[in-house]
């Protein structure tokens, strides 16, 4: 299974209003699983700074994080 979240886990909480659910979701999906965070922009956003919709700022630097 890939989850996939534009909020960082400690904002779980509030996404789904319930602190102590979202605690026993993140154990559940968390526990024995790897953990990936990648830092940049999308390919969506990209694509808008080159056709011209957005104004185009300097990139921030991708980077990979795991957890094993």
């Amino acid at each position: 299974m890939l989850v996939t979240s534009n909020r960082a886990v400690g904002e779980w909480g509030g996404v789904f209003g319930d602190p102590t659910g979202a605690t026993a979701i993140l154990d559940r999906l968390l526990h024995h699983s790897h953990f990936a965070t990648i830092r940049g922009d999308s390919y969506r956003l990209k694509e808008k700074r080159r056709s011209g919709l957005l104004k185009i700022t300097a990139p921030e630097p991708a980077t990979v994080s795991t957890k094993v």
